[in-house]
């Protein structure tokens, strides 16, 4: 799930050894982590494309039901 981050994180603050994004820029968190942030109210789901890189938001696909034509 692609989030940007609300508020800055105190320094030295580290998710999984890694530092936090910085407050506004958009990165990819596995969707339960994503969830939790943006249910806290510390970041907010992105669904407009990148501007640096032009890159499209991913939509996720319908899970096919027995029958159902692809």
């Amino acid at each position: 799930m692609r989030i940007r981050m609300l508020v800055d994180m105190p320094e030295g603050a580290s998710r999984n050894g890694e530092p936090w994004p910085a407050r506004g820029v958009p990165v990819e968190l596995p969707t339960a982590d994503a969830a939790h942030l943006v249910a806290s109210g510390v970041a907010e789901e992105v669904t407009e494309p990148d501007a640096e890189d032009g890159e499209q938001p991913r939509r996720r696909r319908k899970a096919q039901t027995e029958g159902e034509a692809p």
